[in-house]
């Protein structure tokens, strides 16, 4: 039940966003009591809490496994891209709550949650940076810079990206590499 607690509620916070939500909506459309609800949650903001640590958990997880493969820099980070366009796909719902209604956490919880994405992205900016150390990547970049450019670059087509639309999750992460490894310039 607790995990039809979350699918639901994910579906819900999606479409009608976490404050509109309340947990009788979910009850509701579950056909369960309140009571149900409770057993496995304390509160409203303690399930966003858990739908956002499973979400980053899970992403972190693979990034770890991403980064520990005998893969070159750029494999790696076209893998990472990757594993967050493909993840639209996977977990699209899941993902747009987590990048959309982090704000709903309480401070302590939020803390935590920020504190996973900052780990993240601190994987990607070192990632960038032995690339540049390597001369895999250009000397005159800055890893933080660009690491900023591929999560703002990734993450926001979570508003407009449809997986089984025109352009294919591969297609899209393939533009994206060729945007940040090359660039758009026509020059050879």
């Amino acid at each position: 039940m607790k995990t039809k607690i979350i699918t639901k509620s994910i579906e819900l916070f999606e479409r009608n966003g976490f404050t509109e939500t309340s947990v009788q909506h979910i009850v509701d459309a579950l056909h369960v009591t309140k009571g149900t609800f409770y057993y496995y949650f304390d509160s409203k903001e303690a399930l966003l809490m858990e739908i956002h640590l499973a979400y980053i958990d899970d992403l972190l997880q693979r990034q770890t496994t991403i980064l520990t493969q005998q893969l070159s820099v750029k494999e790696k980070i076209k893998a990472i891209i990757g594993l967050l366009i493909f993840d639209i796909e996977r977990q699209g719902k899941s993902a747009q709550i987590f990048l959309k209604e982090i704000r709903h956490l309480v401070a302590e919880n939020g803390e935590k949650i920020k504190a996973k994405r900052n780990a993240f992205r601190l994987n990607i900016e070192h990632l960038i940076q032995q690339g540049i150390e390597n001369k895999e990547l250009k000397q005159t970049l800055r890893a933080d810079t660009i690491t900023f450019a591929i999560l703002g670059i990734s993450n926001y087509s979570y508003n407009w990206f449809n997986p089984q639309g025109e352009i294919t999750p591969l297609a899209l992460v393939d533009s994206y590499v060729e945007i940040i490894l090359n660039g758009i310039s026509n020059d050879s």
